[in-house]
């Protein structure tokens, strides 16, 4: 699936179970609180944290999609193509860093 159609496919699962997209702000603090459930099983499961038995069945990869699904309808209305975004921001990478990581001792 490209992002073109994963944004095509929310836009249209919002209209047909959603009613409506929720406003912007509201999509933003929902944003932040689905990263925040990303981090704390990162933290728990790959960082120094002990995992909570709770938190041992949580599933990283549907988790991921809820931050994926909630910044594609912050994209959709607002009007940002993330597909050309993304492109956009890999030449703006690439002409920025091209040399910077092979360079940095730390990586090595």
């Amino acid at each position: 699936m490209t992002l073109q159609q994963a944004q095509q496919q929310v836009d249209a699962w919002i209209k047909q179970y959603g009613v409506r997209y929720f406003s912007e702000l509201t999509n933003m603090a929902m944003l932040t609180e689905e990263v925040g459930e990303v981090a704390r099983i990162v933290a728990r499961r790959y960082g120094e944290q002990s995992e909570k038995e709770s938190d041992k069945n949580k599933d990283l990869g549907d988790e991921l999609a809820d931050v994926l699904f909630v910044l594609i309808c912050l994209a959709n209305q607002t009007g940002v193509n993330l597909e050309e975004a993304l492109k956009k921001n890999l030449d703006k990478k690439t002409g920025r860093d091209s040399e910077r990581h092979l360079n940095n001792e730390k990586l090595r």
